[in-house]
């Protein structure tokens, strides 16, 4: 620890506080169905024709005392001007995380969505209706994988990284109480119920573990925890780092690609007012998204009385090609997770050598063919250059 962090030490103090209250809320998981599988059969012997009742876990801590102690913090003692603004942004997070986990399954949920995500803007939802016209529907995938095969390609992914960083941890569980693949503080969950198409599992890789895992295990190794768990705002980049990975190393097919945009699509029509089948019907009749992935798209975004929370993958691949194209380094976002409007402040404390450079370089920087593909994006691209013609089905 350099004598500039030493003098930093109560400011790192608070940062600790800050991290250990936000890992008590687990977002992530905290918003995410219990019972998925089971709604989905329901749902489909329905005919399609009655709407899933999603549940949600209840929430092990009392939003109260959780406030109590995040407002106990005396943020205003800290002196170091960029990290006072950022306590203070990330104090803000914080509260309004707590407000929305205490509004699930209320009309108030999808106002506290809303500002922890932004809204859907109209040069987004542009781009995303322009991606559904432009790449042909897509027939549904016939190959896939279980849950296990996934969890043995992670495995393998993890061990890739172990030979090159033998510190590297490799953590991973098959969980049943979780409907979608994430990374969860540095651990992958799978679903116990996945199934995966085979030509996804690569791009899925590179996605949760050279993007999420890799940037929380480079936060960990730095003195701001804040870095593990995300600075205010970092979902957006993370997401669109995590695209890039999947564009890059060639898995950014046609299939995914919809997918994105029909997330941006659900999410302006719940913010309009359509129901769970509303939108579950246009996602089929509209724009012919099998009625599977449908499904998985209007769940997520009418969870818990309405996330906006899907819009950022395609807002942040967008934000991300906009860096690119400027000439900026892609490094600095590989410190731990952070926004893009953080870059100044991280840069910084770089500078001031509170941090360090990343420890550990993701892998799809380095896939045969990610450098070429990254110089082609450096020329200026916009999501739609992404699609780069059909693939058979």
């Amino acid at each position: 620890m350099s004598s500039s962090t030493e003098e930093l030490a109560p400011a790192l103090a608070i940062d600790a506080r800050l991290t250990e209250l936000e890992r008590g809320l687990d977002l992530l998981l905290n918003n995410t169905p219990v019972n998925a599988a089971e709604a989905w059969t329901d749902f489909e012997r329905s005919d399609f024709a009655t709407a899933p009742v999603l549940r949600l876990r209840p929430l092990e801590f009392e939003p109260d005392l959780v406030r109590r102690d995040l407002y106990d913090l005396e943020i205003e003692n800290v002196t170091d001007p960029a990290l006072h603004t950022l306590f203070r942004a990330k104090r803000d997070e914080i509260a309004r995380q707590l407000t929305a986990l205490e509004d699930r399954d209320t009309s108030r949920y999808v106002y506290g969505s809303l500002q922890l995500y932004g809204t859907v803007g109209e040069p987004l939802a542009a781009a995303a209706m322009e991606l559904l016209e432009l790449i042909p529907p897509q027939a549904p995938s016939s190959s896939s994988v279980t849950a296990g095969a996934f969890a043995e390609a992670a495995r393998a992914e993890f061990e890739r990284y172990r030979a090159v960083y033998p510190e590297f941890p490799a953590s991973f569980d098959v969980r049943d109480d979780v409907s979608e693949l994430m990374v969860s503080f540095g651990r992958l969950l799978i679903p116990e119920t996945a199934t995966i198409r085979a030509d996804r599992v690569e791009p899925l890789l590179h996605h949760e573990v050279g993007t999420h895992v890799v940037t929380y295990q480079n936060g960990a190794r730095q003195p701001l925890q804040l870095l593990t768990i995300g600075l205010p705002g970092y979902d957006e980049t993370q997401e669109g780092l995590a695209v890039l990975a999947e564009y890059l190393t060639g898995g950014l097919d046609p299939r995914r690609l919809r997918v994105l945009a029909g997330r941006v699509v659900a999410v302006g029509k719940m913010l309009d007012g359509a129901n769970f089948l509303e939108i579950f019907e246009s996602l089929r009749a509209e724009h012919r998204i099998p009625a599977r992935t449908a499904w998985s798209i209007a769940s997520r975004v009418v969870v818990g009385g309405g996330s906006v929370k899907d819009a950022i993958y395609l807002r942040g691949i967008s934000r991300i090609l906009e860096l690119i194209a400027e000439g900026s380094d892609l490094d600095v976002l590989f410190v731990g997770k952070l926004a893009l409007d953080h870059i100044p402040l991280i840069q910084d404390l770089l500078d001031r050598e509170v941090l360090e450079k990343p420890w550990v370089r993701p892998r799809w920087l380095d896939v045969p063919g990610a450098q070429e593909r990254l110089d082609r994006l450096r020329a200026g691209a916009s999501v739609t250059d992404l699609y780069e013609g059909d693939v058979a089905a």
